[in-house]
């Protein structure tokens, strides 16, 4: 195991190592993309959260935008779930969660995304006092004025975070059901995935799919395959969450291919938690390469310095192609008939090629 200060500087040269070097093509229209994978609270940028802390009189453990962002220098995973829930715990109001969702949407979509499916964990705000119904009604207000003011589509998938208990699994499930009219689609599982594993809540799971919600539980992350193979049998999972580790075992991974269960897969995240060691030694070109089909996405882009151009662009660096991320967000996507059939309409008229021919990736 390193040292704390060989781990900082581990996670230092993680960040350097994000691809915004790779941004060396000249300005233009960005081409479309389909995220799945974007923690709510993890897309607030410093300045906003300062913002947001100072109007409820929430102390941030730093002053300025420059210290807020050193504190996202992590050691570990572990460092980063301590300074995630410390930072926000800032948010506390409807008004605090409507605003998160229309300023990610509108940063996404000067990315070019046009579908978002977004996660926020309801139960920890609820035990710092917030109610259900803050919580829920905000972030989907938000929702609706996501596609209104930006035209971004913007579905909810709420989190049950390892470690709760299962009567607290229970009300994110019953809560998530009681919003699925305003764009909630799904419920899934994330924290200290190494600590928790996934079989305890399938209880939760199992009422989720009875009141017509999907299973999108992240795994395969920091821990390994059985980790994802506890999520798809014991959880039903529909999509997995990262799920980068069934890449070290064969058999799962051709089982993943053959059912076509999409991966989200966040490739600057996985640089910034110490998931892979490096960009280069990135398991997302075996995977591609053994069938299964991997979406991009950013995971906390605040926390960790990236946006969805620079996850793209970390993608296409690795010999992924465009249009294929892309429709492998539409195979996971979990919208209704209307709109999937609006995005297959996008990604068709898209001219690809014109991606293809540029030596760098355009934004």
């Amino acid at each position: 195991m390193p040292s704390s200060s060989e781990s900082t500087g581990q996670f230092r040269r993680a960040r350097e190592q994000s691809p915004r070097a790779l941004t060396t093509a000249p300005q233009a229209a960005p081409y479309p993309k389909i995220e799945l994978h974007v923690h709510l609270e993890g897309t607030v940028r410093p300045r906003t959260l300062l913002e947001i802390a100072k109007r409820n009189d929430y102390a941030l453990p730093a002053e300025t935008e420059e210290e807020l962002q050193a504190l996202y220098d992590f050691r570990d995973f572990a460092h980063f779930i301590e300074i995630w829930i410390l930072t926000t715990n800032a948010l506390r109001t409807a008004e605090d969660f409507r605003q998160v969702v229309t300023d990610y949407a509108e940063e996404a979509a000067s990315h070019g995304a046009v579908y978002l499916e977004a996660i926020f964990s309801p139960a920890e705000r609820v035990a710092r006092g917030v109610g259900w119904d803050e919580i829920f009604s905000g972030y989907c207000d938000g929702a609706e004025e996501a596609r209104e003011l930006h035209g971004v589509e913007v579905r909810l998938t709420p989190d049950i975070y390892r470690g709760c208990s299962l009567e607290e699994a229970e009300q994110v499930v019953r809560w998530s059901a009681a919003y699925r009219e305003r764009g909630v689609v799904g419920v899934g599982l994330g924290g200290l995935e190494a600590d928790f594993p996934p079989e305890p809540y399938e209880p939760a799971f199992t009422l989720a799919r009875e009141l017509g919600l999907a299973s999108v539980p992240h795994a395969g992350e920091v821990a390994g395959p059985q980790s994802v193979r506890g999520a798809l049998e014991q959880l039903g999972a529909d999509r997995i969450r990262h799920g980068i580790r069934v890449v070290d075992d064969s058999g799962l991974l051709r089982e993943v291919a053959d059912r076509r269960i999409v991966l989200d897969v966040c490739p600057i995240s996985n640089l910034r938690t110490r998931a892979v060691a490096s960009l280069e030694e990135h398991p997302l070109p075996k995977l591609v390469a053994a069938g299964a089909r991997c979406s991009i996405s950013t995971d906390d882009p605040a926390m960790f310095g990236t946006d969805l151009s620079r996850d793209s662009e970390a993608a296409v660096s690795l010999g992924l192609d465009p249009e294929d991320f892309y429709e492998a967000g539409l195979d996971g996507a979990l919208c209704d008939g209307e709109t999937r059939a609006r995005l297959r309409a996008i990604g068709e008229s898209f001219d690809w090629d014109t991606v293809r021919s540029l030596e760098t990736p355009l934004r």
